[in-house]
């Protein structure tokens, strides 16, 4: 396989040696130097992967491993990443089962790998040896689909001419007898259709009746309760939103409380994976209390030692109108925020009560090194 190798940007570390390329989420920075030095040392699949699990599988949830061979390529997978394996034998897709330690493939003829990490974007960057930021990474060169082949004009026999004899003398026929014909109606006058009125242009109003010129939804003030404080006793700042209503994107409809179809895949840094078919409350001990029985939520409980993530903190739901099949967070008035980032976008912090659309790739952090991965479901 040829040792060309490229990458789309990310917010996954990409270690890359002589012969091995380590794949890590962006939680896992702390063992990025120590798998450097080995790498850049020249180690072995082995010395490496002895390295990846000295700290213990649980907290080792996603990771990618590509080791190159004289005569054959190593590819191991654990959680979200997946590759697609091209060889002289044919192609194929390696990701891991729930519930294994990982997935691993020994091939040989080997002429690309692709390794999906977040989202789908083209790998049009170099990568050389040292550390980088990705979402996918590429070795060798894809095969091209065969073209299909041209087929020959094939010229139909042409039939000799003959020489038609002369026809003979036609016989004489009698006169037919004249028919009496009637006289058709008169035609009903033809009118000609009215031209279309052109329509009176529409009118929008005057600027000043606009309360929001700039199209942005107005930020609505939160009450503010004295003695409020969280229901665990634990946070105590910030003002409350106890029965937050969800706020639909603005000249949208609201989107139903559960569709028949999942939008989203929500891959946890935990490892727990959601399917946005209906609203997800995410948060320390989130509270669903406002849903009817018939619609509740997935409610997912994350650990927060820091204190940094608020009671209910976040809400994943179905969009609706231009974003229907999209899954679209809204940050439900949490402490400390949510941060965004979107494939190819700067990371932002999400506004409260402001419903922002979610794109395959994009990437929540709720803090205390808990990360919300958006996938296709």
């Amino acid at each position: 396989m040829s040792t060309d190798a490229r990458f789309a940007t990310g917010d996954w570390y990409a270690v890359v040696g002589d012969h091995v390329t380590v794949l890590l989420p962006g939680s896992q920075r702390d063992r990025v130097a120590a798998l450097w030095d080995l790498a850049d040392a020249g180690a072995t699949a082995d010395a490496v992967l002895d390295a990846l699990v000295s700290g213990g599988l649980s907290t080792l949830d996603h990771v990618a491993l590509v080791a190159h061979g004289d005569d054959s390529t190593r590819v191991i997978v654990r959680g979200a990443p997946t590759a697609t394996v091209a060889s002289t034998s044919g192609e194929e897709i390696v990701s891991a089962t729930a519930g294994t330690a990982w997935a691993e493939r020994l091939v040989t003829g080997v002429t690309s790998i692709r390794v999906t990490l977040t989202g789908d974007g083209a790998a049009d960057h170099a990568l050389t040896a040292g550390i980088a930021r990705v979402s996918v990474v590429e070795f060798g060169t894809p095969s091209a689909a065969p073209s299909a082949p041209v087929e020959e004009p094939v010229e139909e026999p042409v039939a000799p001419v003959v020489a038609a004899e002369p026809d003979p003398e036609p016989e004489p026929q009698p006169e037919p007898e004249p028919v009496a014909v009637e006289p058709e109606p008169e035609a009903a006058p033809a009118y000609a259709e009215p031209e279309p009125v052109a329509a009176a242009p529409m009118s929008f109003g005057e600027p000043e009746e606009d309360p929001t010129p700039t199209g942005e939804t107005p930020v609505v003030e939160a009450p503010v309760v004295d003695d409020w404080s969280d229901r665990d006793g634990q946070t105590v700042t910030g003002p409350p939103v106890p029965d937050f209503d969800r706020p639909p994107i603005p000249g949208q409809e609201m989107a139903p409380e559960v569709v028949s179809q999942p939008v989203a895949s929500l891959v946890f840094s935990t490892g727990d994976v959601v399917l946005v078919d209906r609203t997800v409350l995410v948060g320390r001990a989130p509270e669903a209390r406002r849903f009817a029985s018939h619609d509740q939520p997935h409610v997912v409980t994350v650990a927060s030692p820091q204190q940094e993530i608020s009671s209910t903190h976040l809400e994943i739901r179905p969009g609706a109108g231009a974003d229907h099949g999209s899954a679209i967070a809204t940050d439900l008035g949490s402490t400390n925020g949510t941060v965004l980032a979107q494939p190819g976008l700067e990371p932002e912090e999400l506004k409260a009560g402001i419903a922002v659309s979610l794109i395959p790739g994009a990437v929540l952090d709720l803090g205390d090194g808990v990360t919300i991965q958006v996938t296709n479901p």
